[in-house]
């Protein structure tokens, strides 16, 4: 990003060099989020107030290997000051120093090489793939933050809806899977989406919320008005509505009519450092697939054409090794 309100663009910058306490990474893949498609419209005041620096580089899912020991490594998406209320409490979601990071505001993973200034945020991948583990670090990591909050309101033999089924919403099918005994209800208006639900364990797939009632949890990972009114319609007494997608949408109406008696309706954005940390033990123990389709550094607009389109089943990650 060189310019608020513009696209991004290729240049070239000299390689960053590693100071005391900061270790250099080798990028080997870097996930592309619709976040960064948002990027390119904020203005030069929003993005002063967020504490924003122009220029930065792009991506905040990203894997590669440290220069200094050659270990794999995926990074932590989101950024925390790990001194804050929230952070020593392991919520580092909350942290009030996490509004600027990696890839927004600050220098991100689609480059040859990043820089990392927290060992906080250093992931060991074992025997996963850096070129793919990436998306696990945010996809993956913030469909499990809002699975893990909603495990308590989701009773035996009940019912979870997850309301969009593209890179976020496809983990969450999984994660409901193997963490809970409840039927998994996918709802994507893409046939391709919901195939491919079906594919990684929902037990069924709708096009719509219509008809849908009497839910343990619903999560809405689209967030337009439509899918918020109906998704909190849909959950039972006691149920939970997870708000994850940023599509813009609101509801109306009168509190005692418009939600969920006894029940919970939450929002967050990112997730903690232990989501990722479990996200990439499950994926290295083969219990979540991790669906990705593969760039060149060249083909980055296409890449973030078919992201703007909705025509990717998991996520695009742009290889750069």
């Amino acid at each position: 990003m060189t310019e608020w309100g513009a696209p991004p663009r290729a240049t070239t910058v000299p390689d960053p060099s590693p100071g005391p306490g900061e270790v250099l990474v080798k990028v080997a893949g870097c996930g592309l989020c619709r976040s960064d498609l948002t990027m390119r419209r904020i203005p030069a005041a929003a993005g002063d107030a967020l504490g924003w620096r122009m220029p930065f580089t792009l991506g905040h899912e990203t894997a590669g290997w440290r220069v200094d020991t050659g270990e794999p490594v995926a990074l932590v998406s989101p950024s925390s000051c790990g001194t804050c209320r929230y952070c020593v409490r392991g919520q580092e979601s909350g942290c009030p120093y996490g509004l600027a990071g990696r890839g927004y505001g600050r220098d991100g993973g689609l480059a040859d090489h990043v820089l990392v200034d927290d060992p906080r945020a250093l992931l060991p991948l074992g025997s996963l793939d850096p070129r793919h583990a990436g998306p696990l670090t945010d996809a993956g990591a913030t469909a499990y933050h809002a699975v893990r909050r909603a495990l308590p309101r989701i009773g035996p033999g009940g019912t979870a809806v997850v309301v969009g089924a593209g890179g976020l919403g496809a983990f969450a099918v999984q994660f409901l899977r193997v963490l809970t005994a409840a039927s998994v209800v996918a709802v994507d208006s893409s046939p391709a989406r919901l195939s491919f639900a079906q594919e990684i364990g929902a037990h069924a797939t709708l096009a719509s919320l219509s008809d849908l009632s009497d839910i343990d949890v619903v999560l809405d990972f689209v967030g337009t008005d439509e899918t918020i009114t109906a998704g909190i319609a849909a959950v039972r007494t006691g149920g939970a509505f997870g708000l994850i997608g940023s599509a813009g949408g609101r509801l109306t109406g009168p509190w005692f009519s418009s939600l969920p008696r006894d029940g919970e309706v939450f929002t967050f954005q990112g997730s903690t450092i232990a989501d990722a940390q479990e996200v990439i033990a499950l994926a290295g123990a083969g219990l979540i697939r991790n669906q990705v389709e593969e760039f060149g550094f060249t083909d980055i607009d296409e890449a973030y054409t078919k992201l703007a389109a909705g025509d990717l089943t998991g996520r695009a990650v742009i290889v750069l090794e």
